[in-house]
C-alpha cells in the first residue's frame, strides 16, 4: 500500500511563491487592494473628525472661537495659552 503524503515540500511552497509573486493578476490584485485600503483608511480619518467635531460642539467651542485662537496664534508666533481650555 502506498503512503500518501499531504502538502507540499519546502521547495514547492518557495517555488509557488516565487511564481505567483511574478504574476501580474498578483500585482493587479495588490494595487486594487492598497487602492481599497487607502480609501477605508481615508473613511475612519473622516469618521474621527466628525467625531471630534461633535465633541468640540457640544462642549461649545465653535468654528469662530478656533478662527480666532488661530489668528492670535499666528499673530503671536507661539501658542502659549491657546489650548481648548483657553476659549471658555
Amino acid at each position: 500500500m502506498e503512503k500518501k503524503t499531504y502538502g507540499l515540500t519546502d521547495e514547492q511552497v518557495e517555488a509557488e511563491i516565487a511564481r505567483l509573486n511574478a504574476s501580474p493578476d498578483v500585482a493587479l490584485a495588490r494595487k486594487a487592494q492598497r487602492l481599497k485600503y487607502r480609501r477605508r483608511q481615508y473613511l475612519y480619518g473622516l469618521r474621527d473628525l466628525e467625531k471630534r467635531g461633535k465633541m468640540l460642539r457640544e462642549s461649545g467651542i465653535t468654528a469662530e472661537m478656533l478662527d480666532r485662537l488661530y489668528a492670535e496664534v499666528e499673530r503671536c508666533g507661539s501658542e502659549e495659552d491657546t489650548s481648548y481650555d483657553s476659549l471658555h
